[in-house]
C-alpha cells in the first residue's frame, strides 16, 4: 500500500467529523424550532430533511471507509511501524468521532422529546376544537327544538 491509502482513511474520517459536526448544528436548529409556542411544520420538515440528507452522506462515507480499509488493512497490520503516525492520527479521530456521535444521539433524543410534546399539543388542541364543535352543534340542535312543540291532538291510531 502506498501513504496514499492511509491518507484516504485519514480524509474520510476528517470529512465524517466535519458532517458530524453539521449534524450537531442541525440538532440545535432543530431544537430551536421544536422550542418555538407554535410549530412552523414546513421549516421542521425541512430540518428533518436535511437531517436525512447528512445520514446519507455518513452512511457513503462509512462504505467507503470500510472499502478502502478492506483493500489497505493487511499491509497497515503487517508495517504498522511504517503507519504508525496514521495509525495514531487514525485511532484520535476515530474518538472524536465516536464523541461526536454520542452528542448527535443526544441532541436526537432531547429532539425526539420536544417533538413529541409539541404534537401531544397539536393533538390535544385538536381535540379541544374538536369538543368545541360538538358542544356547539349540541346547544345549535338544542335551541332548534325548543320552540318546536309536538302535535298536541294528533290521533296516532290510524
Amino acid at each position: 500500500m502506498s501513504q496514499s491509502g492511509a491518507q484516504i482513511l485519514l480524509q474520510s474520517l476528517e470529512k465524517k467529523i466535519q458532517l458530524l459536526d453539521k449534524m450537531i448544528q442541525q440538532n440545535s436548529i432543530q431544537e430551536d424550532i421544536l422550542k418555538q409556542e407554535e410549530l412552523d411544520m414546513d421549516v421542521f420538515d425541512e430540518a428533518i430533511n436535511k437531517q436525512g440528507e447528512y445520514l446519507e452522506e455518513l452512511d457513503r462515507l462509512d462504505q467507503g471507509f470500510e472499502a478502502v480499509y478492506d483493500r489497505v488493512r493487511d499491509e497497515l497490520v503487517q508495517d504498522k511501524n511504517r503507519y504508525r503516525a496514521e495509525i495514531a492520527q487514525m485511532k484520535e479521530l476515530i474518538q472524536r468521532i465516536t464523541d461526536k456521535i454520542v452528542t448527535v444521539n443526544a441532541g436526537n433524543m432531547r429532539n425526539k422529546v420536544l417533538a413529541e410534546n409539541q404534537f401531544n399539543k397539536k393533538r390535544a388542541a385538536i381535540g379541544t376544537g374538536a369538543s368545541k364543535n360538538k358542544v356547539a352543534r349540541n346547544y345549535y340542535n338544542s335551541m332548534n327544538n325548543l320552540n318546536y312543540v309536538s302535535p298536541q291532538f294528533y290521533d296516532s291510531k290510524k
